[in-house]
């Protein structure tokens, strides 16, 4: 273990470059020069602004489309109601035009965030209320980054979730509507006190992602190469003030320091890595404590406060990434301290481990708006999915700024975890002025997706599938859209899992600034929570005695056929006969029967609104009547009986032919068949 001190540091600096930009834009967002789009873009990138009390202050609040049948925290039924979409403030005649009002607000004030699950129809944003909008495009285009003003990565889709940071400063009013209405959002908007300089944005002044606005400076394309994410971890931090310590943890041990300095400063650009790349299974027995002026305000597991889960999954955002073969990990958080830093580590673990360290301890200035920076950690094992409850992620009292949270699940079943709604309430709200529509909304994707993805504000590093089963690591980073509070902050969010009989592990590491003085009720952590729950290798379930349809041989086909999976099917998997056939059209598929004789045959199906009507075929004898697949959304038949057939011992054959189509049905003819079982006939069984 070493102790160096801070004797000598260099100027200030912002870390990974979140300076530089403000520097290149004219200055600090939030300044006396006023609020501006220009000034909201640099605060997306500016790490250091979240250290400070914003100044101009604001609030941040959020519409939702959540069920507005939830009311009372008292009422169980209605709290955790889950009809949260299609929900508007109102609706409006536009000439012909019906517009459902999506977020109405009061300025000065900006939309920082605006999220949809399935986004559709036009989207119009008025303005200080002027009759015809600033904005007025397909929501998609808005929402996907496909705006020459709003490009990727400040706007994007991300597992099915579309999320734009593109700020929309309004000094009046803002209306946010759209002309459908069966669609999930979030808006999230800041609201400064009325004296506040702020210029309404003018969508027709803003360079292009490829404008050349040289030596005036494109604001926007600085902005979106800055969040790119292949772009972040490259920018290195200040070399000035930069340390490197290495530490030696015994097993069992007290907290060992590793680091301090006694000067006023900040650290940030901190960097982790472990002796041996195999000592990363024992990292999450590593805690990480900083006391920052004689109180400690960061406790959490080493991979937890890197917001890469229990096991250390790879991934590159804003101010936090683990990276590369050795998962280097990663904190650009800025992190103040007027007098005093103390570093320490401690193994709660059966191995010794040994940590490489490095830091920038740049000089900062303390003042009246400096906060400390806060990180812990919450885990809870073997909480049951019933009754619903509200989870707390965090509960602060005292002057700060919510910035950011990291979650993650231990589910040992298939079945979606995340139904549940953030539930935000500031300064001792009675009901949330922040009230979403589903736990991965709140952290920006959509519709249970499963797929990893990586953005500068919000990640999905781990989900081991198949569907929800196994590890989920997510985080969410609020920078532009960040919560102020004067008083509390509380944070909760819903268990609402679709197994009800199951149990799960959770663990929540928050993440804020806040004045000295503040209090957190962060319970200790126990050795024994660090453990991770081992959930053995998913084994799709299977109905006795079922010949799957996607295992079957297919003989002849027109079109396309294959396997494609379906919650609630066997195996969880249906052959699915898709596209490139009409009517007289067959798809035959060959099964084995295991003797020869008469055997009733029943079969399962899928059933949607693209399929069609077909007659079954057993070796060229029908099977009973034409079988009208159709059904307004996808749903697993029942067990249907086809008849009785003699059949051979070895290959035999099922035919499906196209015969028509329900009047209601969208693409007509297609066919998905989950298996078939054969059962030994008996005297008296019908044709």
């Amino acid at each position: 273990m070493s102790l160096p001190s801070s004797a000598h540091r260099g100027l200030g600096c912002a870390g990974i470059g979140s300076a530089v930009l403000a520097l290149l834009a004219g200055g600090c967002a939030g300044t006396s020069k006023g609020v501006t789009t220009p000034s909201l873009l640099r605060e997306m990138t500016d790490l250091r602004a979240l250290a400070q009390y914003p100044d101009p202050p604001f609030t941040c609040k959020q519409f939702s489309s959540y069920d507005r049948a939830s009311v009372r925290p008292d009422d169980a039924e209605t709290w955790f109601a889950n009809g949260d979409w299609g929900q508007f403030i109102r609706e409006e005649k536009v000439g012909e035009r019906t517009e459902y009002v999506m977020a109405d607000m009061a300025g000065p004030g900006a939309i920082v965030r605006i999220w949809s699950a399935n986004p559709k129809g036009t989207l119009r944003i008025y303005l200080d209320g002027n009759e015809k909008p600033e904005i007025e495009c397909p929501m998609q285009d808005f929402l996907g980054g496909k705006l020459p003003w709003n490009p990727s990565p400040i706007s994007g889709e991300r597992s099915r979730g579309w999320n734009s940071y593109f700020p929309i400063p309004y000094a009046k009013h803002c209306k946010v509507t759209c002309d459908e209405k069966e669609f999930y959002y979030h808006v999230n908007y800041r609201t400064y006190p009325s004296n506040t300089p702020l210029k309404t944005i003018r969508v027709t002044e803003l360079p292009t992602r490829e404008s050349d606005t040289w030596p005036s400076y494109n604001y926007i394309s600085s902005c979106a190469d800055y969040l790119d994410s292949s772009y972040v971890w490259l920018i290195p931090g200040c070399g000035f003030g930069k340390r490197h310590f290495e530490a030696q943890l015994h097993p069992h041990g007290p907290p060992s320091i590793a680091w301090e300095s006694t000067q006023s400063g900040a650290v940030n650009d901190f960097q982790i890595t472990l002796g041996k790349p195999e000592d990363f299974a024992y990292a999450r027995h590593v805690l990480l404590r900083i006391m920052f002026d004689g109180k400690e305000t960061v406790l959490a597991p080493l991979t937890d406060f890197f917001g890469c889960g229990p096991t250390g999954t790879t991934y590159i955002s804003l101010p936090s990434s683990v990276v590369g073969d050795d998962r280097r990990m990663r904190s650009d958080w800025v992190m103040p301290y007027k007098n005093r830093i103390q570093i320490s580590f401690q193994n709660l673990g059966d191995k010794p481990v040994t940590l490489y360290c490095s830091l920038v301890d740049s000089y900062i200035e303390w003042t009246n708006d400096s906060m400390h920076f806060h990180a812990k950690t919450r885990i809870q094992r073997g909480v049951p999915t019933m009754p619903k409850i509200d989870w707390n992620y965090l509960t602060v009292t005292g002057q700060g700024v919510f910035v950011g949270a990291a979650f993650s699940i231990a589910n040992p079943v298939r079945e979606w975890w995340g139904e549940g709604d953030e539930k935000i309430y500031v300064d001792g709200e009675a009901f949330p002025s922040h009230f979403g529509t589903g736990t991965e909304d709140y952290f920006g994707y959509a519709w249970c997706c499963n797929v990893p993805f990586q953005h500068a504000y919000h990640n999905q590093p781990r989900c081991d599938g198949p569907y929800n089963y196994g590890h989920t690591t997510v985080n969410r980073w609020h920078i532009l859209d960040k919560i102020p509070f004067e008083k509390s902050f509380r944070f909760d969010m819903e268990l609402w899992h679709w197994n009800k009989e199951t149990d799960v592990d959770l663990a929540v590491t928050a993440y804020w600034y806040a004045k000295p003085g503040a209090t957190d009720g962060f319970p200790p952590l126990d050795p024994a929570d660090l453990v991770v729950r081992e959930i053995p290798p998913y084994v799709p379930p299977r109905t006795p005695g079922a010949i799957e349809g996607e295992e079957m041989t297919i003989v002849e086909k027109a079109g396309a056929a294959e396997p494609q999976n379906i919650w609630g099917t066997s195996n969880d998997a249906h052959l699915w006969w898709r596209e490139g056939h009409k009517v007289g059209d067959k798809l035959v598929l060959s099964f084995t029967a295991p003797n020869a004789g008469a055997y009733e045959i029943i079969g399962r199906f899928v059933k949607a609104a693209d399929y069609g009507v077909h007659q079954l075929h057993v070796n060229d004898a029908k099977a009973g009547e034409p079988i009208d697949f159709y059904n307004n959304g996808v749903i697993v038949s029942e067990e249907i009986r086809l008849g009785r057939f003699e059949l051979r011992q070895g290959e035999n054959q099922l035919a499906v032919e196209v015969v028509g189509a329900n009047e209601k049905a969208v693409v007509k003819y297609m066919f998905g068949l989950d298996y078939v079982r054969l059962e030994a006939a008996r005297e008296g069984d019908r044709q």
